[in-house]
């Protein structure tokens, strides 16, 4: 079965990988001695949270089209792959050295990464009418993630 997808569906995934961000950033706080590297980890923390909320205002304000369901599931399985997917690839349970910041940096900047490619992919199952050019607007608010970890990886070396 193949499934299209709409905006809604990929706010709704775009809102839990940020939830899983904030979650991978209070974890390694609490795992790191460096009193300034732990304020920066709850300060990333912080701004995922942020960015969860900019998705929930995007996810308010679609359109019904941009919500309208492409095929009948009334199990909500489209629903449930694209979180068991996103809660695989973006922000999963890591083995690092989370007792300095430089390996959490490098981890967070993967998954910032792979939150895109994720992006990319699934903003080509989303036809036109169900709200494309929305994820637009995601991919670009992983994008300035990414180039502010970078700054902060740059620091940190």
């Amino acid at each position: 079965m193949s499934f299209d997808f709409n905006a809604d569906d990929i706010l709704q995934i775009a809102i839990d990988i940020e939830k899983n961000g904030a979650a991978f950033y209070r974890t390694s706080a609490k795992k790191i001695d460096d009193p300034s590297a732990k304020a920066l980890l709850l300060d990333l923390a912080a701004m995922e949270d942020e960015h969860e909320k900019t998705f929930q205002t995007l996810r308010r304000s679609l359109s019904e089209d941009e919500k309208a369901s492409t095929v009948f599931d009334p199990g909500g399985e489209a629903a449930l792959y694209l979180k068991a997917l996103a809660d695989t690839r973006v922000f999963f349970e890591k083995t690092i050295d989370s007792s300095k910041l430089e390996g959490i940096l490098k981890e967070a900047i993967t998954a910032e990464k792979d939150s895109i490619v994720f992006y990319l992919g699934m903003k080509e199952l989303v036809p036109e009418t169900l709200g494309k050019k929305r994820i637009d607007a995601i991919i670009r608010e992983e994008m300035s993630h990414i180039k502010l970890l970078s700054k902060e990886l740059v620091s940190v070396r």
